[in-house]
C-alpha cells in the first residue's frame, strides 16, 4: 500500500499535469471505484469542474474542484493515478478515465481496493476516514512531545501503535520498520515505554526515513508508480523492510522476521533494543 512518501510523490507528480484543468467529460468503467454525494451521480457533479488544487493528508490525496466539491483518494494496496497528455488506451484494470481539458488522468486499480470519493469541500475533514487521522509527521508542529502523548496510552507493541493511523497519519509497514531500525528502538517494545531521549530519537527517525523517501520518489516493488508512470528508487536505500534473513549493515547480525499484529516485521535484535 502507498504510504505518505509515495502519496506525496503521486501528488507532486499530478501537480506538474492537472492543475487548474477542467474535467471535461468522466468515463466510469467500474461504478465500485467512485462514491458521489447522495444527492447527484458522480459523473454529473464531477463533469465540468476545475481542478484547484491537490493536497495530501496522511495517505490521502485530496483534489479540491470548483464550486464546493472535492475528491478524497486512496490508492488502498494496487491504485494508481496515470496522466496521459492525450488519449490513451486503458489498461485492463482502469476503472476511472477523467477527460481532461488536455490530457486524461486514469485511475487504475488491480485488486479493487482503492476509492475516489466525491465530499463537499467544507466537509471533506469530517469524513470518518479523515477526521480519525492523527497528525502530519513531517509539519512543524509535531514534536517528540506529540509523538509521546500520541502514544502514552498505547500499551501495545510500538511497531503496531505506529501503523495506527490515529496515533500518526501516513506511516505503514516499509517506513515504521526503517523509522524503528534507525532509532535502534525494537518493534516489539510497548508503545509507552518509550523515554524522553528514544522519543527524540523516534521522532527524527520518523522525519528522515519519510524525507529519504520522497527524495526517492517512494519505493517500488510492483504496483507503485507516480503520476508519471514512472518507479521509486528508496528500495534500493531500504536497510530491513523485506531484508529478513540477511545480514544486518550495522552489526552484520542475521535480521529477525516475525509477525506483528498481523503484519510482517524485520529488525535487528542486537541494534534494536
Amino acid at each position: 500500500m502507498p504510504e505518505l512518501p509515495e502519496v506525496e510523490t503521486i501528488r507532486r507528480s499530478l501537480c506538474q499535469h492537472v492543475l487548474h484543468q477542467t474535467i471535461e467529460d468522466v468515463e466510469l468503467r467500474w461504478s465500485g471505484a467512485v462514491k458521489g454525494w447522495d444527492i447527484f451521480p458522480f459523473e454529473q457533479e464531477v463533469r465540468g469542474r476545475r481542478i484547484e488544487s491537490i493536497e495530501r493528508r496522511g495517505k490521502y490525496l485530496l483534489v479540491t474542484l470548483d464550486e464546493g466539491w472535492s475528491l478524497i483518494a486512496h490508492m488502498r494496496m494496487t491504485g494508481r493515478l496515470n496522466f496521459y497528455n492525450d488519449a490513451h488506451e486503458s489498461e485492463k484494470h482502469t476503472h476511472v478515465v477523467f477527460k481532461l481539458s488536455n490530457g486524461e488522468l486514469h485511475f487504475t486499480d488491480t485488486r479493487k481496493f482503492g476509492r475516489i470519493l466525491l465530499v463537499p469541500t467544507a466537509e471533506r475533514f469530517n469524513h470518518p476516514s479523515l477526521r480519525v487521522l492523527g497528525p502530519e509527521p513531517l509539519e512543524e508542529d509535531f514534536t517528540p512531545k506529540v509523538l509521546g502523548s500520541r502514544l502514552k496510552k498505547r500499551g501495545v507493541a510500538l511497531k503496531c501503535a505506529l501503523l495506527d493511523q490515529k496515533v500518526v497519519a501516513g506511516l505503514g509497514n516499509i517506513y515504521v520498520d526503517e523509522s524503528l531500525f534507525r532509532a535502534g528502538l525494537s518493534p516489539e517494545r510497548i508503545a509507552n515505554s518509550l523515554k524522553p531521549k528514544e522519543l527524540k530519537s523516534l521522532h527524527s527517525a520518523i522525519q528522515s526515513v519519510l524525507q529519504a523517501g520522497i527524495e526517492a520518489q517512494g519505493t517500488s516493488f510492483r504496483d507503485y508508480r507516480d503520476a508519471n508512470g514512472e518507479k521509486g528508487s528508496f528500495q534500493n536505500a531500504l536497510q530491513v523492510y523485506g531484508r529478513g534473513g540477511e545480514k544486518c549493515t550495522l552489526c552484520g547480525r542475521l535480521l529477525v522476521r516475525k509477525r506483528l499484529g498481523g503484519r510482517t516485521t524485520v529488525f535487528c535484535l542486537h541494534c534494536q533494543k
